[in-house]
């Protein structure tokens, strides 16, 4: 293996950051692959336990590498990409691109309305809403922890939310309550995991992500989803076409 460059004006622990990711690249590590620890590094490169940790950083926050506290760091999937040029259900973008999806329901409840829910729902302030919590994942990773808020009207029995999951929230707004999403409006704003977020999708705290707002309305206009969700930044990537 060629060492490397201590008098090179690429600085150390980049050549190693791109070592390693010419070994993900290529294949020569597989998604869920455990890498070298930073000692292992340090030994085989001849670097200081600095250099072999900041190259890993970088990768990390590149979503090439993931951690498991106490556990070391792996290779990680590649990234979720999804266009933002029309509406789209998260469940069928995994399907679409041969991922199996899962949801974890966290709960289910009846909640009284933050002021940014009331607006977004068109509700009055004396109103509670449906909250449906869950844990978007793709086989057993978490990708996503996203809330659903619904105006009561929308839901007449809150229990009947435990379909979803068997089936999209859409197709059960749909098939059950002949309810048709016919537009969303979405905000997106760089976030970082907070320590509770953390713990559902297993990462640590502080690590960049996304939070996505959507309000979903019907044919008929009326607003019938409000949805918060903190989507993982090292698993998700979106895009759009500019014209």
């Amino acid at each position: 293996m060629k060492p490397l460059q201590n008098d090179s004006v690429i600085p150390l622990y980049h050549q190693l950051k791109e070592r390693l990711k010419h070994s993900i690249e290529q294949g020569e590590w597989q998604p869920g692959d455990q890498i070298p620890s930073e000692n292992q590094l340090v030994n085989e490169y001849n670097v200081s336990r600095n250099t072999a940790k900041k190259a890993i950083e970088e990768l990390v926050q590149d979503g090439l590498l993931y951690r498991k506290q106490g556990k070391g760091t792996f290779v990680a999937k590649p990234r979720l990409q999804q266009s933002l040029m029309g509406l789209y259900s998260f469940s069928k973008v995994f399907k679409e691109k041969g991922l199996t999806p899962k949801d974890i329901l966290i709960e289910i409840r009846e909640v009284r309305p933050t002021q940014e829910i009331i607006q977004e729902l068109q509700i009055s302030d004396d109103e509670t809403v449906i909250e449906m919590k869950r844990l978007r994942c793709v086989e057993d990773d978490p990708y996503i922890l996203e809330s659903s808020f619904f105006p009561k009207s929308v839901i007449p029995d809150m229990s009947m939310l435990n379909k979803v999951g068997q089936i999209s929230l859409y197709d059960f707004l749909e098939q059950e309550l002949n309810i048709i999403i016919k537009r969303a409006i979405e905000a997106f704003e760089p976030v970082l995991i907070k320590s509770d977020e953390s713990e559902y999708l297993e990462t640590e705290e502080g690590r960049p992500a996304l939070l996505l707002e959507r309000t979903a309305y019907d044919t008929n206009g009326v607003p019938v989803e409000f949805c918060r969700s903190i989507v993982r930044g090292d698993r998700c990537r979106f895009y759009t076409e500019l014209t």
